[in-house]
């Protein structure tokens, strides 16, 4: 992996025989660019020798992201607030775009690109990635666009697609990749989305089962910066059953000071995990799982053979408790609210918290999403053909 800036990745340009973009959307949660990571795991397990080069604003570099095999573009961060509102650090939200919008169009006139694959906005956060499509396509690049296997309820969708966010998006994109299944949600009947559909199954890692500590629970609150209800939530459960103790994934944009508090409350009862590649083998071994909405636990959670207590976030989308009480529906997982009290919560505890075998089946669930969308991207990009 590169992090040395675009100047760095470019320098790697030629001699191979096919060439892939993928662009992942920021915010508080790392679940887009973790999603473009597995896929381009599964592009080099399929085409070891292609160049992947992975377009990321995230300022942290997790354990999952190291791989010698796919380079690492930066460009600046954009972290959306408590109120919805992306922001950048140490410049203003123009001059971000401004870069960005620079980095990706110039990445993409140099490598020429085979396939462009961009996560969940198809314009970028407000347009920057336009010029750089714009290029692609005229290089004779296949653009696809990745999409949650829930985006927000309709009517929000519905008015985000009527904007300006999706302006030309359906002479700039070949199709759209949804990483989920029309069982949970179907992208044309519930959303509308103006672009050929090809459901490939959820974008996860799935782990062979594992010796299960019946005293040990999981907590993951997501990328940390607004998974602190989830944590508080933890410590009250924990304060109500002494005899369990818990391993917290927390993200890197966790307040200190409340893990500090955390960690002062229930001692050595409570340990943070730490450079972790996904959740997914500490979830097999857990006897609780409690976590969360977003995307990437959850289907964690779920291949790991967990079946999860989910308080999920409720704004500023509702995607999350959407897709939970889905989950729910289905009999895959059980819902609280994030500002439930631990005595309500504690019961859960005692309930059969892991799937039965064949239960995701059942349900219409396939993890095989990071495999199907490679294969997708490879189809763009035969090898001889440029």
């Amino acid at each position: 992996m590169s992090t040395g800036g675009l100047d760095a990745a470019l320098a790697i340009v030629g001699g191979q025989v096919s060439t892939f973009v993928l662009f992942s959307h920021d915010g508080y949660g790392l679940g887009h660019v973790r999603r473009n990571t597995l896929i381009a795991r599964a592009l080099l397990a399929r085409r070891p020798r292609a160049r992947v080069f992975l377009v990321t604003g995230i300022e942290t570099r997790p354990a999952w992201l190291a791989d010698a095999r796919f380079v690492v573009v930066p460009v600046p961060s954009l972290v959306k607030d408590a109120e919805g509102v992306y922001r950048s650090n140490g410049q203003s939200f123009e001059q971000a775009l401004d870069r960005r919008a620079e980095i990706f169009e110039r990445l993409v006139s140099d490598v020429r690109p085979d396939a462009v694959l961009v996560d969940r906005h198809p314009l970028g956060t407000a347009g920057e990635l336009e010029p750089g499509l714009e290029v692609a396509r005229a290089q004779g690049a296949v653009a696809l666009l990745g999409l949650r296997d829930v985006l927000d309820d309709p009517a929000t969708v519905a008015a985000e697609l009527a904007g300006g966010g999706w302006e030309n998006a359906a002479d700039l994109y070949a199709e759209a990749l949804v990483y989920g299944a029309p069982s949970l949600c179907n992208h044309e009947r519930e959303y509308g989305v103006p672009l050929p559909l090809r459901y490939c199954g959820w974008v996860t890692t799935r782990v062979a089962s594992r010796a299960v500590d019946e005293t040990l629970v999981a907590v993951a609150a997501g990328g940390g910066g607004d998974g602190e209800d989830v944590l508080r939530l933890a410590i009250e459960v924990l304060l109500a059953r002494p005899e369990r103790r818990a391993i917290v994934v927390a993200g890197p944009y966790a307040r200190r000071s409340l893990l500090l508090e955390s960690r002062r409350r229930l001692g050595a009862r409570l340990r943070f995990g730490r450079g972790l590649d996904g959740c997914g083998e500490l979830f097999a071994r857990a006897g609780v799982t409690l976590q969360m909405g977003g995307y990437n636990t959850t289907f964690e959670a779920l291949g790991a053979g967990a079946r999860p207590i989910v308080a999920p976030r409720r704004a500023p989308r509702r995607e999350q408790a959407i897709r939970a009480s889905r989950l729910a529906a289905l009999g895959l997982a059980d819902v609280v609210d994030a500002g439930a009290g631990g005595d309500e919560v504690s019961w859960l505890l005692d309930q059969p918290r892991r799937l039965a075998p064949g239960a995701l089946r059942r349900a219409g669930i396939t993890l095989g999403g990071a495999a199907r969308a490679a294969e997708r991207l490879l189809e763009a990009a035969p090898v001889g053909a440029r």
